[in-house]
């Protein structure tokens, strides 16, 4: 490990490997630290297939798609180091100064640029108000499927499955498939949280039960979880009093959404996107603070790891690039069908050739148009069938054709039947 890198990368899963062997492929000194054992990220645990088929253009399990970009990494000469953990960052005259802790104890180095890819955590039993005792047999859905994957072990013989996200449904296939029995997978809002592809080929392939509005209000048990209580749920997505039910079960499995970790990000004063819980950003995905950079599910949480590879390739390049300069940003604003995109700024002093938008609707709308105008005038119009809010949307737009300046305005609207 040198003293001084250009470029260090926190976090080695998807979006951190990614960004790291761009970054080494344009020519810097790059470091990535990782605080578990091996790269790769959640993806080590996700044996199903269907990742890989933006980018690569056939079917690989995680691991697979894990292994393409960890081979690019290993052919750079980026330093890794695993089993570590950052402590503390401190901006300094030469850039950064970020402290860690590993199995040789305390060390420092200076960084010009740091690349935030460290991921997302999952919601537990207690932020989604689930009362009662403290039982084992209450997982996350990643807990799940780390205990099935990695450790060979069935986590529960006959569970409920809380909340949508693909990784619950997922969850569901894969316990049918080792022999659990799936009671049911309830959903608190009116319509599903994941992909539409993994209700299909995880719940009704299978045969397994989708409930909607419908929560966990309470757990039942003292060493063993023995049955939950499920109860109908309002518009307000608050329980309804005279619904309960009770439904035996030795296992309650959360698929109960991710926030995305920005604690370093934090420490940096740089802003958060109080509606991705990521970071700020323009094109490059340079967040507020200069020379600090994010990606992957850092930065918003992705539907497909292609993007979560692509917004890291984005970062790596631009922090191997940078040199301190004031920027000249306009936001992206949107109307109110859209719930976030990302970049939210454009910085007019970078590189507008290729600029990657990614949106999320705020509701379900059917025969939808995008229209995207700058300055009043239209850039791009899209139509769409359905915008649904659990699958992300990606459109690319070149601005280098047009005469952008500090008071353009520029706006994305979504129009459409709402359902």
């Amino acid at each position: 490990m040198k003293n001084y890198y250009d470029v260090t990368v926190i976090g080695g899963g998807p979006a951190g490997i990614a960004a790291a062997a761009e970054a080494a492929r344009n020519h810097a000194s790059v470091l990535v630290i990782e605080r578990e054992a091996r790269l790769g990220g959640i993806l080590k645990q996700c044996i199903h297939d269907g990742f890989g088929l933006v980018r690569f253009k056939e079917k690989l399990s995680g691991p697979e798609y894990a292994e393409r970009f960890i081979d690019l990494l290993n052919e750079t000469d980026a330093d890794i180091t695993v089993l570590t953990f950052v402590t503390k960052i401190v901006k300094t005259s030469g850039g950064y100064r970020i402290t860690m802790v590993s199995r040789d104890g305390v060390a420092s180095v200076v960084s010009k640029t740091i690349i935030l890819a460290t991921g997302c955590r999952e919601r537990t039993a207690k932020q989604v108000f689930i009362h009662g005792t403290r039982p084992a047999g209450v997982f996350t859905a990643g807990t799940a499927q780390n205990f099935t994957n990695l450790l060979g072990q069935l986590p529960c013989r006959k569970c409920v499955i809380l909340g949508s996200g693909d990784i619950g449904l997922i969850m569901a296939r894969r316990l049918t498939l080792e022999g659990a029995q799936v009671i049911g997978v309830y959903e608190a809002k009116s319509t599903p949280s994941g992909l539409t592809r993994n209700i299909h080929q995880c719940l009704h392939d299978y045969n397994i039960p989708l409930y909607l509005s419908k929560t966990v209000t309470r757990v039942f048990g003292e060493d063993r979880l023995t049955a939950v209580e499920i109860s109908s749920v309002d518009k307000s997505m608050k329980p309804v009093k005279g619904t309960e039910e009770i439904i035996e079960c030795d296992g309650l499995i959360l698929s109960v959404g991710l926030i995305p970790e920005n604690e370093l990000a934090e420490t940096l004063g740089v802003k958060i996107d109080p509606k991705t819980k990521g970071p700020v950003c323009d094109q490059s995905l340079m967040t507020s603070a200069d020379g600090i950079f994010s990606c992957g599910n850092a930065l918003h949480v992705n539907d497909l790891v292609d993007y979560v590879s692509e917004s890291g390739e984005t970062a790596g390049k631009a922090a191997a690039e940078f040199n301190a300069s004031a920027r000249e940003c306009i936001d992206a604003e949107t109307n109110s069908n859209i719930s976030y995109i990302v970049p939210q700024k454009i910085d007019l002093k970078g590189d507008l050739s290729k600029v990657v938008f990614y949106f999320r609707s705020r509701d379900i709308l059917k025969n939808c148009k995008l229209s995207i105008t700058l300055d009043g005038g239209v850039v791009k119009e899209k139509k769409y069938m359905f915008l649904r809010p659990p699958e992300m949307e990606r459109i690319v737009l070149d601005f280098s054709k047009y005469n952008l300046h500090k008071n353009s305005r520029l706006i994305f609207n979504a129009e459409g039947e709402k359902i």
